[in-house]
């Protein structure tokens, strides 16, 4: 199996999983395994190996590349806006709600989550207090693709996610995206938040293209790229 487990700081790791990362944090009282790979299908298994506190799993969204370890689990947190496409999906496991606002305590180590939607309804992100940094999913990312296309996604709404987070950058040092690279700067808010204001109101045409057969316009921002409906 290609990974690679990375171990951050104390109590926090990443596990790069071929195009995409996932994190799992330590507390005093347990751990969160926030999301599950992709490729790997035993993150459960692989976290137990780092840490022998009682496992949870959080998912920032639903898309396949997020959900490779969920059979693993009987429950796990995630968005409530997010259920339609996680069944669609396949997921069969107890879905915990978690809103915007709503606290996690891991022991000594307060996580709260932000609703990012846009990149889908229910995107999450997860702010680590103590540590000051915000595990985003996939809505921010430098060198990498944003997939902003398709029914479940909506672009006017992505711009609105990222104007209300720019608002709450004291919050946080450092910004962990689910793909590319990392760490990135909370810098990076507003120069998504005004290219994707580009895109929405036609100062930026894309590229036409198609993925996964869908016909695609590529908006280059020239530090990331935005996929989205023609």
């Amino acid at each position: 199996m290609n990974y690679e487990i990375v171990e951050i700081r104390e109590g926090t790791w990443r596990i790069e999983d071929g195009g995409v990362r996932f994190f799992l944090l330590a507390g005093q009282e347990k751990a969160l395994l926030i999301d599950s790979g992709m490729n790997v299908h035993n993150a459960k298994e692989l976290a137990e190996g780092l840490t022998e506190l009682p496992l949870e799993l959080l998912n920032t969204h639903a898309d396949r590349d997020h959900i490779g370890s969920n059979a693993e689990f009987e429950r796990f947190y995630m968005h409530p806006d997010e259920e339609p496409l996680c069944r669609r999906n396949g997921l069969k496991g107890e879905l915990l709600p978690l809103r915007d606002g709503d606290r996690l305590e891991l022991g000594e180590r307060p996580l709260r989550i932000f609703h990012l939607p846009g990149h889908t309804p229910g995107s999450i992100a997860v702010l680590d207090e103590k540590n000051r940094v915000l595990i985003s999913g996939d809505p921010i990312q430098r060198h990498g693709r944003i997939y902003l296309f398709g029914g479940h996604r909506d672009l006017r709404t992505y711009v609105r996610s990222l104007e209300r987070l720019e608002g709450c950058t004291g919050l946080f040092d450092e910004i962990w995206p689910s793909h590319a690279e990392l760490p990135l700067e909370p810098s990076i808010l507003p120069r998504l938040r005004e290219g994707a204001q580009a895109v929405l109101d036609g100062k930026l045409p894309g590229t036409p293209t198609e993925l996964h057969g869908c016909p695609i316009a590529a908006h280059d921002l020239g530090f990331c790229t935005l996929l989205c409906d023609r």
